[in-house]
């Protein structure tokens, strides 16, 4: 078999890069748990007439083909999830009879979709999803609640005594309050200056501010207060007072602004050094069903990525009909941050295995004995290995040190000893009573402070 040649776009990690990943995903899941929030796991495919609700997004989409189609094709009715909002908001109108309401759900799972890779960006990814879901109606409460959900969990991954990522921050505008001010400024189409709008960190303004005058019918002068609007923002409530400078008033637009103003006095306690909440008026999202709330979120120092983490309300994705289920949500894209960290070296673990103690191999006719000290470890939630071979213990340490392994176990004759192969320490001990350090019992996260960011 010759050697494979690497997919575009499925990163797989090695095993220290691999602990890093688990070690954020247990994370997020601690934090969005210690607000209450259940776990839920949907399939990996939904029918495509259901993918497609989501507005214009049939070329990124991965359809199921089978490769010997006896059941007429049907299979191409189905493709795999690009987000986990979608399924959620299935899953939601399939169990709504089952689950009390507002119902609290955070999912961790791999995401597919057909876009071009990039840095950041990826064909195959895991995703880490909060919403909170109403029955008809939602209080805006909900919106700062996840929020707030949200900033804990990034400050517990940015914590040096987590896991030491870079700081986070996290934009926060409203639609109401960007849709009140175009209505209210005369602009013919406000869905699409929302979307020109949203370009802003990928196009110039001078090349925007073209887009809305040829392509959304306004005026040099609307097209310069849409734009005015769009560089507003603040860490504090100061940004409605500039917003009314600019001479537009309406009930929806001052809806949206009281709303955000709530949200961004309530999320204020929770900035640190690391983390912060900002107002930036710039934030409009493409997806169309957003209706209030949007968030996207920037990591320090690796601006280029663009937005790793964002959601926002939605009053509508899901209904029967019958009953609407509102929604509030903010997904964060854990491959996208972890990645591009974990490849450029910021981000490792101490130790490619979890093994604590590798049992060395006086001789083959030993191993029993060595399994049998292994066994007593483990029983009491040591990890660790018994040697591969009954090399030289010079060997079998230097396998020890290579692994990460921080203790090796020898049966001597003046009996049982383990060896601290980092400072040479050497001791008797006993499997049944051992303990190693707490620090040693599993693999750590060690930050490179001398790895370059991505855009410093």
């Amino acid at each position: 078999m010759t050697k494979p040649t690497p997919l575009s776009g499925f990163p797989e990690f090695l095993p220290a890069q691999r602990f890093v990943e688990q070690q954020v995903i247990a994370t997020l899941a601690r934090a969005f748990e210690l607000h209450g929030f259940a776990n839920v796991e949907t399939r990996a495919v939904e029918p495509m007439d259901q993918l497609l609700r989501k507005g214009d997004t049939s070329k990124e989409v991965y359809v199921l083909r089978r490769l010997q189609e006896e059941d007429g094709g049907r299979d191409a009715g189905m493709g795999l999830h690009f987000d986990l909002t979608v399924p959620f908001a299935r899953y939601v109108l399939e169990n709504a009879g089952k689950l009390e309401f507002p119902f609290r759900r955070y999912q961790i799972q791999k995401v597919w979709r057909g876009e071009r890779p990039q840095e950041g960006r990826f064909r195959e990814f895991t995703q880490a999803d909060i919403d909170i879901v109403g029955k008809d109606v939602l209080p805006f409460h909900h919106d700062v609640e996840v929020t707030r959900v949200m900033l804990d969990a990034l400050a517990q991954l940015a914590g040096s005594d987590s896991i030491g990522l870079p700081g986070f921050r996290l934009q926060v505008n409203n639609r109401k309050l960007i849709q009140g001010f175009y209505a209210a400024l005369g602009a013919p189409d406000v869905d699409e200056v929302m979307r020109l709008i949203d370009k802003l960190d990928k196009l110039p303004v001078a090349e925007v501010k073209k887009l809305l005058v040829g392509e959304a019918g306004l005026t040099d002068e609307q097209a310069d207060r849409c734009l005015g609007l769009a560089t507003i923002s603040a860490g504090d409530d100061s940004f409605v007072e500039r917003v009314r400078a600019l001479g537009v008033s309406g009930e929806l637009l001052e809806e949206g602004l009281d709303e955000l103003a709530t949200l961004i006095r309530a999320c204020a306690p929770l900035n640190t050094d690391k983390v912060s909440v900002i107002a930036d008026l710039s934030i409009a999202r493409g997806l169309d069903y957003y209706t209030g709330t949007v968030f996207e979120t920037r990591l320090d120092g690796y601006e280029s990525l663009g937005s790793i983490c964002s959601g926002g309300r939605y009053d509508a994705l899901a209904s029967d009909g019958r009953t609407t289920y509102p929604g509030v949500g903010i997904s964060l894209g854990v491959s996208r941050v972890l990645v591009p960290l974990v490849q450029r070296g910021f981000l490792t673990a101490d130790r490619q295995v979890p093994s604590v103690v590798l049992v060395a191999l006086n001789d083959e006719e030993s191993r029993p004995a060595a399994d049998a000290t292994a066994t007593a470890l483990r029983a009491r939630g040591i990890a660790c290995e018994v040697a591969a071979t009954a090399a030289k213990f010079g060997k079998q340490i230097r396998f020890a040190e290579r692994r990460g392994i921080p203790y090796v176990w020898f049966d001597t004759a003046e009996g049982h000893q383990v060896k601290d192969i980092r400072s040479g320490n050497q001791v008797a001990a006993d499997a049944a009573t051992w303990e190693p350090p707490k620090a040693d019992l599993r693999p750590s996260v060690v930050v490179a402070t001398d790895a370059s960011t991505g855009d410093n």
